[in-house]
């Protein structure tokens, strides 16, 4: 369950070159392009990316070691003042000299207890827990834009409606005063109708207020420049709340098999295993191969006695080695066996923690299917109770303007109008919310799925 990566660094990339935001400036932007946006310009995803890159490199460093001897060169030069030896004669002097040494050695482990197999083995696994890491980012990114996103058009749809029922309430107070020119409605009746205007300019300027809450959350959530233009598609079709069989048994299996949170935690718990493995090899002994070569110099500056030149010196006193050495622990204060303890007990620390992660999203997968169900049904009830009580609020309003019915009894129907729209809009959002979090677990991830 991890968003591709390819899209994901080029939008980070042009994001860093100043080209990200004025590419998506340009136009209207879709919940798609919102995400999108959030994910390349997240510092949460820059800290993953971060770790994902320690982690390529401990795997680099892993295979390097594996599979590669350690090279040293080493040179040193010094002047002795005193009592030494001479090199040619192997007797004791006391002229002053000058030596100089080169030399170069190598050495890789033959077996080490298993370690350098481990390590392989658990820089693959961690480097797989970054990128399920910086997936589990971006999922959460795209989460919470999701809801910003959604949250900031229903307030903004809920204020063009009360804008409109505002038009409606001044056209219909028009005809009031109107009436009660022709004495056919009393003046009672003209204060009602200036009450509720005033009710539905009230009602639209709240919800001005709470739409502009909702679109500073939603720039904060893509990390969008506060003091540039952001300009947000609200034209979301009305989608139909079809009942999408997703078995929980085959949630579940996709979950463990791409859920990142549920990956890590396996991972966890198998590095956990190998680091104890690598600490019980610890007792077995070690074997090693070096090779190497050297050569070296000297001279007594004084000219007290003639040595040979540099590059004869340089050619004559060169020497190679080839070592196998083989190294058996035999007591070392019980250090390994208490490092053995300590592996022992994080491997069933991370066992637990796994089997608990299952658990808690096993719990979170029944209960999204079901909020998603709950969430459909609510949102089929509030879409025919919206169409009956806007056809309600229609004939009323004809009733109104004929003076068939009372300016009470209008705005009683009013607001059951607008009371039965709000709660329509706000349905069928936490049906698309509730809908993408089964997807998800499904295995489609937010970014992927068709709004």
């Amino acid at each position: 369950m991890r968003i591709f990566f390819n899209k994901k660094t080029i939008l980070t990339s042009l994001a860093v070159l100043g080209v990200g935001f004025s590419a998506f400036a340009q136009k209207a932007m879709t919940l798609k392009d919102c995400m999108e946006y959030a994910i390349s310009n997240s510092t949460k995803v820059r800290i993953q990316q971060a770790d994902l890159g320690d982690a390529r490199i401990n795997r680099r460093n892993a295979i390097l070691s594996a599979f590669t001897p350690d090279i040293n060169a080493s040179t040193y030069a010094y002047y002795n003042f005193g009592r030494s030896i001479d090199p040619e004669s192997n007797t004791y002097n006391t002229i002053t000299s000058f030596h100089n040494s080169y030399g170069v050695s190598a050495g890789i482990d033959l077996f080490n207890g298993f370690e350098a197999v481990n390590n392989l083995k658990i820089s693959k696994t961690s480097l797989e827990m970054s990128g399920d890491a910086m997936a589990q980012a971006e999922a959460d990114i795209c989460l919470a834009t999701m809801e910003a996103y959604y949250n900031y058009v229903y307030y903004s749809r809920l204020a063009d409606i009360y804008t409109a029922q505002i038009e409606t309430a001044k056209s219909s107070l028009t005809l009031a005063e109107k009436q009660e020119q022709l004495g056919t409605k009393g003046y009672a009746e003209v204060v009602q109708m200036r009450a509720d205007l005033a009710d539905r300019e009230y009602d639209q300027t709240n919800a001005a207020n709470l739409r502009n809450d909702a679109f500073t959350n939603l720039k904060d959530v893509m990390f969008w420049p506060v003091d540039s233009v952001l300009v947000v598609d609200t034209d979301i079709p009305e989608y139909e709340a079809l009942m999408e069989d997703y078995d929980i048994a085959s949630l579940m299996e996709s979950v463990q098999n791409n859920n990142p949170d549920v990956r890590i935690a396996r991972g966890t718990m198998d590095n956990a295993k190998r680091n104890l493995n690598t600490a019980k090899w610890q007792l077995a002994p070690k074997l090693a191969l070096y090779a190497g070569w050297n050569t070296n110099y000297y001279e007594y500056p004084n000219g007290e006695y003639s040595t040979p030149q540099f590059s004869d010196q340089f050619k004559n006193n060169r020497g190679e080695y080839v070592e196998l050495a083989l190294s058996i622990p035999i007591y070392n204060r019980l250090q390994k066996h208490g490092n053995i303890g300590k592996k022992k007990n994080a491997y069933e620390r991370a066992s637990a923690e796994y089997e608990a992660k299952l658990r808690e999203i096993e719990s979170e997968v029944r209960r999204a299917v079901q909020d998603r169900d709950g969430a459909a049904a609510a949102y089929r009830q509030a879409q025919r109770k919206s169409e009956v009580q806007e056809e309600a609020y229609g004939l009323n309003r004809k009733k109104f303007d004929q003076g068939l019915i009372s300016s009470i009894e209008y705005q009683t129907a009013t607001n059951n109008y607008l009371t039965a729209k709000a709660d329509y809009m706000n349905a069928m959002f936490k049906y698309l919310i509730k809908r993408s979090v089964v997807r998800y677990y499904a295995g489609e991830n937010y970014i992927d799925q068709q709004f």
